[in-house]
């Protein structure tokens, strides 16, 4: 059992679209990202997003954030308007959920809440389903419906096969929104096609917000070749966007979070 450390931190920005993502780091440590080259695409993929789930973070001391805090160099006080560990009583999850509900600038939608969640690959179904139970409890805390649920699922190929993937309470209940396609691919190497890193929708208005889904393919975007790019990571980032306009509301100043899971490894 690993309880994530989180930080959080609020980017000003001025777009009307509100775009949260999720990355799987592959290792984030402080010696890979104190080599110039790699610090300086993880800090372009994470200024593109106004909340990042930053996933992988292997370094305890936490140095490796505070360098990256500092190439990012933003700080404000964040809108966060309550937070937990999901308490894991049946010890289902390697990597307890860390919720966290937080302003959306939007009168649509005046509040959201994310729910990230790293899978281990030998127990991928059994989390999944067991993520649906944490749906269930953040809306009974919370009485809150509109809610994303993302990160490295490990929901394909040898890790998830579609018969167990059709077969999910995220999948068979009504609500739920898979924004990131079965077909997609979230992984760099040339070699693999899998849709392991996903983002889930769910609430009416959540919903009503959408648009555009992707993973976001930082190699081609940055001119990196495989090789290069797997200095950086193995996954791609996947996003969605979500529309702040509204009829007859003004723009409000964008709140940003930054959302970095520290994954102790023993």
């Amino acid at each position: 059992m690993h309880y994530p450390a989180v930080l959080l931190l609020l980017l000003p920005g001025g777009a009307e679209a509100f775009r949260i993502c999720a990355f799987n780091a592959q290792r984030l440590t402080l010696s890979k990202v104190a080599r110039e080259h790699v610090m300086d695409i993880f800090v372009r993929i994470l200024a593109r997003c106004d909340i990042m789930v930053l996933q992988e973070v292997v370094d305890s001391s936490g140095s490796a954030i505070s360098l990256l805090l500092r190439e990012l160099n933003r700080s404000h006080k964040t809108q966060v308007l309550d937070s937990y560990v999901y308490e894991d009583k049946d010890d289902l999850f390697a990597r307890e959920p860390f919720v966290a509900q937080f302003t959306f600038p939007s009168k649509v939608l005046p509040s959201l809440v994310l729910v990230p969640l790293h899978t281990t690959p030998k127990a991928v179904e059994k989390e999944l389903n067991a993520l649906y139970d944490v749906f269930l409890d953040v809306s009974q805390r919370w009485q809150s419906k509109d809610m994303i649920l993302l990160g490295d699922f490990n929901a394909d190929c040898a890790s998830l096969n579609k018969k167990r993937l059709a077969e999910l309470a995220l999948r068979t209940e009504a609500g739920f929104r898979w924004v990131i396609a079965d077909g997609e691919d979230t992984t760099v190497r040339a070699s693999t096609h899998c849709a392991y890193d996903r983002i889930v929708l769910h609430g009416e208005r959540c919903q009503s917000l959408l648009s555009s889904a992707a993973a976001f393919n930082f190699p081609r975007s940055f001119r990196l070749n495989e090789e290069e790019a797997l200095n950086i990571s193995d996954h791609y980032p996947v996003e969605v966007e979500l529309s702040r306009a509204a009829p007859r509301v003004q723009p409000l100043s964008l709140a940003a979070l930054l959302l970095l899971l520290l994954l102790l490894l023993p």
